[in-house]
């Protein structure tokens, strides 16, 4: 057996999941409502309050959408009851980030700015701290839509490895390289 995929979901109480007879299942929570198409031959089911994800064979390709299945039903379940959230760090000098509407705002160093419109799934923050670099904080109930903003943002300047200048995830780790040494 799968080792993601024979873990039970937990429900909360405040969340309700129908599958539909086209193996469609919809998660509704106090964030929102979330549809994930699921494959024919998996079968879900609740039972005693927790979504159980089964396959009918032992193939290889039942045993990868087994455990797919069931992490996309575990994003979907956790981003309806809690919501998801992701924080990017701008680091460099006159970088900038504001929110107009749902329009994010960015200067990254270019001689323009930026200008992203999110989807209207995904809210967006930036916080300016005097002597902190800006964060961008994006919430939103859909994991694989808020990951796409974050890479998308994150590629419009990405973190260079000299002085590590770019947009990072707060707390990621950046390889840095030494650099040229001075010649006598």
């Amino acid at each position: 057996m799968s080792r993601i995929g024979k873990l039970p979901i937990s429900l909360p109480a405040n969340v309700q999941i129908e599958v539909s007879n086209e193996n469609t299942v919809t998660v509704k929570g106090p964030k929102g409502t979330l549809v994930v198409p699921v494959d024919r031959d998996i079968t879900v089911a609740t039972e005693d309050g927790q979504l159980v994800v089964t396959r009918p064979t032992e193939q290889k390709r039942h045993k990868a959408m087994h455990g797919l299945y069931r992490s996309l039903l575990n994003n979907a379940v956790s981003g309806v009851s809690n919501g998801l959230e992701e924080k990017l760090e701008l680091v460099g000098v006159g970088y900038k980030a504001a929110m107009a509407g749902t329009t994010l705002e960015l200067s990254l160093g270019y001689s323009h700015n930026i200008f992203l419109a999110l989807p209207k799934e995904v809210t967006a923050t930036a916080v300016t701290e005097k002597g902190k670099n800006p964060i961008v904080t994006l919430t939103s109930i859909d994991k694989q839509l808020l990951g796409q903003v974050a890479a998308k943002i994150r590629s419009l300047r990405k973190v260079e490895p000299y002085k590590g200048k770019g947009v990072r995830f707060v707390g990621e780790q950046i390889r840095r390289k030494a650099g040229k040494t001075a010649s006598k």
